[in-house]
């Protein structure tokens, strides 16, 4: 009986490691997305602009027309590899408001020079406050704001063409 209670530990911690990894394998699934906002009123937020620091009320700038949200940073590789996608949204006319995460505004700023602006305003969440508000777990990650100011979709991880294509949809 003594030997099936030394057993008894190595048993957990098996168990344990199949718990953790069926949870592993359901974030890894692309399909798995976390969609609380969905259907929802966005945030009640309001943040500075990277330019003058005046603050911009989310909800009231989504009275004026759709809007896809961004939250981006400088530090972020994915980021930069999103950023084209980004620059031909905004070049087909969509309206797109970045919102600069946990960044200092002047590498956020030097970031927008060398690659180029997409934005037709760009904010600054510096302490993180409004992504808890969205609920971002990662940069980057979009949203579609309709003028109702309800988040229509929400995507997470660099925009690819297609996926900025749907998107745009909603966003006009």
């Amino acid at each position: 009986m003594s030997r099936w209670l030394a057993f008894l530990p190595i048993v957990a911690l098996v168990a344990l490691g199949g718990l953790f990894y069926f949870y592993a394998l359901q974030r890894s699934d692309s399909k798995y997305q976390p969609q609380t906002l969905v259907g929802r009123m966005v945030p009640d937020v309001s943040l500075p602009t990277l330019a003058e620091g005046q603050p911009v009320h989310i909800r009231t700038a989504a009275a004026e027309g759709p809007m896809v949200v961004n939250f981006f940073a400088s530090w972020c590789a994915p980021c930069e590899i999103e950023h084209p996608v980004l620059m031909g949204l905004k070049g087909s006319g969509v309206r797109v408001v970045g919102i600069a995460y946990k960044d200092a505004p002047p590498n956020t700023q030097a970031f927008l020079t060398r690659l180029g602006n997409p934005f037709t305003t760009a904010l600054v969440d510096r302490d993180g406050r409004a992504g808890v508000e969205f609920g971002v777990t990662g940069v980057p990650e979009t949203y579609v704001i309709g003028r109702d100011g309800k988040v229509l979709a929400k995507h997470t991880g660099p925009l690819t063409e297609v996926e900025a294509a749907k998107l745009a949809k909603l966003a006009r």
